[in-house]
């Protein structure tokens, strides 16, 4: 047996976690090998429905409507699925592994055995969103830094030491950067799912003493050790298998909340003092220098996504508005402009996948550029609010 498989028994039921690493040819061979050597009564996997149709259905990208992405502000969430994917990916295709088939591997081998299944992991949309909500101001500037560097990264690994990220030693660094560095995020994202993927597991089948069970778990080797130990507290009785709080998004805090109006009202109370103070000339000036960093920064974010021109258009004339409307983002509009007059073809939604491991396919394709130019826009127009801000405030004082 594996070092990378524990096996424990608990309350008549035996649990045996296969830990993998996603890019892996060895957890393929060794998840099949399990389960069809040792014919457990059910196999459990660490997906979701949403990723388990990513990874078996060839058309999930064709049935994207990008103009609802943006309308329902769901943009940034999109962004990180695809980074995170197309990390995974591009390790993939170094080593010749597609990322999650050990798991689609695990549920191919259940099938053909005619062993039940369970999808147990918590919907992806769900763990972004409360791990964007966990975070601070600061700590998602690193979080958006760390997923574009992951992005545009060169860097290759080769197998053994993709191997190596299944070993303990390995592991435990990792999850000890992690924590350090986005202690928010590590929380969301190992944490509670541990505790989650260790809930559902536990009532994948009811405990049986007069039948005992053989239940068979492939999940990321990061999340074995504390599985394990939610598994135990789950059998003392010391935890409860609800974990209904850990699907709910947490409602933004005072301060978010507060910083969509606030910021709005005090930039126009600012223009509306210069008015009374100083006259039209220098209401009229602290204006034009508003528009100009905001409108210009956004425009310049535009640009760098190589946006339409009616789209960076958009971006310059819509960047100085939105910012004071706390429901709409220069982004938004944007991205909506850049699809209506580039719109995706069907070569993007087929080559998607592939086009997302490079930076000059990230580009090429349709899709990915429109989230380019809503992501750079958005970005470049909140560097103009905190720019501008500032400056207007000095033309006052001085």
């Amino acid at each position: 047996m594996s070092e990378n498989t524990t096996t424990i028994t608990l309350n008549g039921r035996e649990f045996k976690l296969i830990g993998t690493a996603h890019v892996s040819r060895e957890s393929i061979d060794e998840v099949r090998k399990i389960i069809c050597e040792e014919k457990p009564d059910m196999v459990c996997v660490e997906l979701d429905q949403g990723r388990y149709n990513s990874i078996t259905q060839n058309d999930n990208w064709a049935k994207l409507d990008l103009s609802k992405v943006f309308r329902e502000g769901k943009g940034f969430l999109l962004i990180a699925n695809l980074v995170l994917a197309s990390f995974q990916r591009r390790l993939g295709n170094e080593l010749g592994v597609k990322p999650g088939e050990e798991m689609k591997t695990a549920v191919e081998a259940a099938k053909e055995m005619n062993i039940p299944h369970s999808l147990c992991d918590r919907e992806v949309h769900t763990t972004l969103r409360r791990a964007w909500a966990r975070c601070g101001l600061w700590s998602k500037a690193k979080l958006l830094a760390s997923l574009l560097a992951s992005a545009f990264t060169t860097e290759k690994l080769d197998e053994k030491e993709i191997e190596n990220l299944k070993n303990k030693n390995e592991l435990d660094g990792m999850m000890s950067e992690l924590a350090n560095y986005l202690p928010g995020v590590k929380a969301v994202l190992i944490d509670e799912r541990d505790r989650y993927l260790a809930a559902k597991i536990w009532t994948s089948t009811p405990p049986d003493e007069e039948t005992p069970k053989k239940i068979a778990a492939v999940v990321g080797a990061g999340h074995m050790h504390g599985m394990v130990n939610h598994l135990e507290k789950l059998a003392s009785g010391e935890e409860s298998v609800d974990v209904t709080e850990l699907d709910q998004i947490p409602p933004p805090g005072f301060l978010a909340k507060s910083a969509r109006f606030i910021i709005p009202t005090a930039i126009i109370a600012l223009i509306a003092v210069g008015f009374i103070r100083a006259g039209t000339e220098m209401g009229l000036s602290m204006i034009v220098q508003w528009v100009l960093w905001n409108g210009s920064l956004a425009a310049i974010g535009a640009i760098i996504a190589l946006a339409h021109p009616l789209a960076i258009l958009v971006s310059f004339l819509g960047a100085p508005v939105t910012t004071l409307t706390p429901f709409l983002g220069v982004g938004i509009i944007s991205g909506l402009v850049q699809i209506t007059f580039s719109k995706p073809r069907v070569s993007d939604v087929q080559d998607i996948t592939e086009d997302t491991t490079s930076l000059k396919g990230i580009y090429r394709n349709r899709i990915t550029r429109a989230l380019l130019v809503f992501f750079f826009s958005t970005l470049g127009s909140a560097i103009g609010t905190f720019v501008s801000v500032p400056v207007i405030a000095k033309l006052l004082a001085g």
